[in-house]
């Protein structure tokens, strides 16, 4: 599917299709920079699978590039939910600041043009591909807990008031205070439609009905959602992807990008954390639907859940670093001044990580109650054709979730978090 085409708008915007796009090529030089001065013939495809935009890989003769273009309606849905474009800006902006502090796995831009709300940047060659496709084809990548950990704690820290002054982060939040709408969006589809009647609710029916039920009726579980919600809301912590699930990244078995940083914005540090770690909990309960009488997945299983622990503790392990080498920095969340006591940072260090550390799984638990019974769902599951036992890996993963995020305050350790996926998984 291609977009049409269209006369520019009053605020200059205009919907790209293959033929304009390719005039619009010709006429910006940062482009033509990097497909080659010549560029006739130039090999266009739309390959945008994913709810909000549209998609371009550009070959030319000297490389090619990704052009993603925002529309100003949610593509999953179509022009009755209308979505601001300016969105890309905030996504530009992202890329540039996370690839900044972390470019080993932060793909480059090369171009942004704000009134038709377009980017082009790094194309990602094969053999990439989506992270959450890999995982359903069963490959493992022995370096993501490796590049994911080293993602999360150096964009977190570095833009957090460990490092910051609070001059300096006042004035980096107010850059990402227009993101709103996407912000508005995160907090109805995960923090509010999965917990009421919403008009785009779905779920596995009816074998989930009485499940989806039991989440709308759940008293606690609505408590601890609106604790989060309003942490979600409130809490401008670091610059945070916003929507880092295993579809915003792309790897090979020696390299890792993450994409799609258009919900970016100054929130909660365990709300990225979450969603990924969410995310890799989804894959691993989906695996039973995917296993057959020549591969069983159980030791693919066992990597995902290896990748998980492995994940949160070098985060830990690499974000504290990041703090003890900078604690006497210009950071201002702790001045040096008033905890100079090695044993009182310890302590700081240690609340601040385990708050963390819940934070991350309420929210990756929200995360997965919302990939099941709400808007968008996950190819994880999807692509179990069988009903009967998408329903049954479903069912595993929302009592998993739920168990997760009413208990998240009794885990002390990641390794036991792992005890209670295997505990809920096992038949």
């Amino acid at each position: 599917m291609a977009a049409v085409a269209a006369a520019a708008g009053a605020d200059g915007f205009r919907a790209l299709d293959e033929a304009s796009l390719v005039e619009y090529i010709k006429a910006t030089p940062a482009l033509r920079a990097q497909l080659g001065e010549r560029l006739e013939g130039l090999a266009i495809k739309e390959v945008g699978d994913g709810n909000l935009n549209f998609v371009y890989i550009v070959a030319g003769p000297a490389g090619s590039i990704v052009i993603k273009q925002a529309i100003p309606y949610l593509r999953l849905i179509g022009a009755s939910w209308p979505l601001t474009k300016e969105r890309a800006y905030f996504e530009s902006l992202a890329l540039k600041v996370h690839g900044s502090l972390c470019p080993d796995h932060v793909p480059q831009v090369y171009h942004f043009d704000q009134p038709l709300s377009l980017i082009a940047m790094r194309y990602l060659e094969p053999p990439h591909i989506i992270l959450r496709k890999g995982l359903i084809a069963g490959i493992e990548y022995p370096l993501l807990a490796q590049h994911m950990s080293d993602y999360l704690a150096r964009t977190l820290f570095f833009t957090s008031l460990l490092y910051h002054s609070t001059l300096e982060h006042r004035h980096a939040v107010a850059k990402f205070c227009g993101n709103a709408e996407l912000c508005r969006l995160t907090e109805q589809v995960v923090f509010s439609d999965p917990y009421k009647v919403a008009q785009y609710n779905r779920w596995t029916s009816p074998h989930l009905d009485h499940d989806v039920e039991a989440v709308r009726d759940d008293d606690i579980l609505k408590i601890e959602v609106a604790e989060l919600k309003s942490m979600f809301c409130e809490r401008a912590q670091a610059l945070i992807h916003g929507d880092l699930h295993t579809s915003s990244v792309m790897v090979t078995i020696d390299s890792t990008q993450v994409i799609d940083p258009e919900f970016a914005f100054y929130g909660p540090m365990g709300f990225d954390i979450g969603a990924f770690l969410g995310n890799l909990i989804l894959a691993f309960f989906s695996q039973d639907g995917h296993a057959d009488k020549d591969n069983d997945r159980m030791v693919y299983k066992q990597w995902i859940l290896r990748t998980i622990e492995e994940t949160w503790n070098l985060f830990h392990h690499k974000f504290v670093s990041l703090w003890n080498e900078n604690f006497d920095g210009h950071g201002e969340a702790y001045l040096v001044d008033i905890y100079n006591k090695p044993e009182l940072q310890l302590l700081v260090q240690k609340k601040y990580m385990t708050d963390l550390f819940h934070d991350a799984l309420g929210f990756g638990a929200a995360k997965m109650i919302r990939r099941i019974v709400g808007v968008a769902h996950v190819e994880d599951f999807e692509s179990i054709s069988d009903e009967t036992k998408r329903a049954l890996c479903e069912r595993r993963a929302l009592d998993c979730a739920k168990t997760i995020l009413k208990e998240r305050r009794k885990f002390e350790t990641i390794s036991q978090v792992i005890s209670v996926v295997q505990e809920i998984s096992a038949p």
